[in-house]
């Protein structure tokens, strides 16, 4: 079993929650995911790991309350236990310096980023994270990523905390003042396919993190196929990370709106 150690709230319906998984903690690497299970005949959820304590043997979790099963998972308390947790799955992140790199992120985007953060930052490299969210409400994780970043800029759509203004626009403050050597963005579908606009008309390189599509985790589903440079491609098995300039993000944000519901 996999006992709930803390838990914080940070917004109305997304909370962080502190797994003990030993094994997982040691193994896990930036870029990684976990599927977890809770309850009898409840779904499997595929949750990026946003951080990890091999000491204390310790996964963190954000989770994000948008249906059924993910209600139950943030209903849980601490000493209650996830079912099933597996992992870490997925592609780890390409961690290696670079020069500077700017991580921008979007909602609950901003947990999956923190340790790609930290590691570029270990790497080497000089990081600036631009965070975004609609409201102050909704920015989660700001202390943890401006102490791992040279620089953090901030950006709300109503102007709450920060600047006022969309992520896109803190990005291109930084290629317009200096050289960017990588970009890395996590968040909605939406938001990333602005940022991959953007920084190709800087020719700027740019990884995504498609983790949101993911549903059964292992390739078997296929609800997660995406065209990558005109090839499908499975996100659980061959990303979740890919080069942004190379997604189709037109036909994942279509077939995305067919889980919409019907007017």
């Amino acid at each position: 079993m996999f006992r709930i150690v803390d838990k914080k709230q940070f917004s109305d319906k997304v909370y962080s929650l502190v797994v003990e998984a030993p094994r997982v903690a040691k193994a896990r690497r930036p870029g990684h995911f976990v599927i977890v299970r809770t309850g009898e005949g409840g779904e499997r959820i595929p949750l990026t790991i946003a951080d990890a304590d091999p000491s204390r043997g310790t996964i963190t979790l954000v989770v994000q309350a948008v249906g059924a099963s993910t209600e139950c998972i943030c209903a849980l308390e601490p000493g209650q236990c996830f079912d099933d947790l597996v992992g870490p799955l997925g592609r780890a992140t390409d961690i290696a310096l670079r020069g500077t790199v700017v991580c921008c992120g979007g909602g609950v985007g901003v947990a999956p980023l923190l340790p790609i953060v930290r590691a570029m930052k270990e790497a080497g490299n000089r990081v600036v994270s631009v965070i975004a969210a609609r409201t102050s409400d909704l920015v989660i994780l700001a202390d943890e990523v401006r102490a791992a970043s040279d620089e953090l800029i901030v950006m709300t759509d109503d102007g709450s905390l920060g600047r006022k203004g969309l992520v896109t626009q803190g990005v291109e403050e930084v290629l317009l003042r200096e050289q960017v050597d990588e970009v890395v963005a996590i968040g909605p579908a939406i938001m990333m396919k602005f940022v991959a606009e953007l920084t190709r008309k800087y020719d700027v390189p740019t990884i995504c993190s498609l983790n949101t599509i993911m549903v059964d985790g292992t390739g078997m589903c296929g609800a997660c196929r995406v065209t990558v440079g005109g090839r499908m491609r499975f996100v659980c098995v061959d990303g979740p990370e890919f080069d942004a300039h190379q997604v189709d993000f037109d036909e994942m944000l279509m077939r995305m709106r067919a889980y919409n519901p019907k007017p």
